[in-house]
């Protein structure tokens, strides 16, 4: 029987484990071969790597359909690379997931 992504804490785990924040000088190159995919700050990086492990067409969808997610733009790529730009970072197979380091509300400091 198959683990419903919300319950694979197993993968959860694995995933947080091998996130990382890159500078975007580094994933250059697979930017250029199409496999990096931009993740909004609204959504969690481990719980969206998890879904698409387990091929959770419908999340995934919606998230695409509410621009949530998708493959990273020249325009983003451009505005990284002038900025020396550092984002958290997971491979999902042959994707690599990218997010914003989320903002901290000044209330926060």
């Amino acid at each position: 029987m198959q683990t419903k992504p919300e319950n694979d804490t197993d993968l959860r785990l694995k995933v947080n484990r091998e996130t990382a924040r890159l500078p975007w000088t580094e994933l250059l190159k697979h930017f250029a071969a199409g496999n990096v995919v931009w993740i909004a700050d609204s959504l969690d990086l481990v719980d969206v790597a998890v879904r698409i492990s387990h091929d959770d067409k419908a999340n995934i969808g919606q998230w695409m359909n509410a621009g949530l997610l998708a493959k990273v733009s020249d325009e983003q790529a451009a505005k990284w690379l002038e900025t020396n730009a550092e984002l958290w970072a997971v491979v999902v197979s042959p994707f690599i997931l990218v997010q914003q380091e989320k903002a901290v509300p000044a209330s926060v400091h």
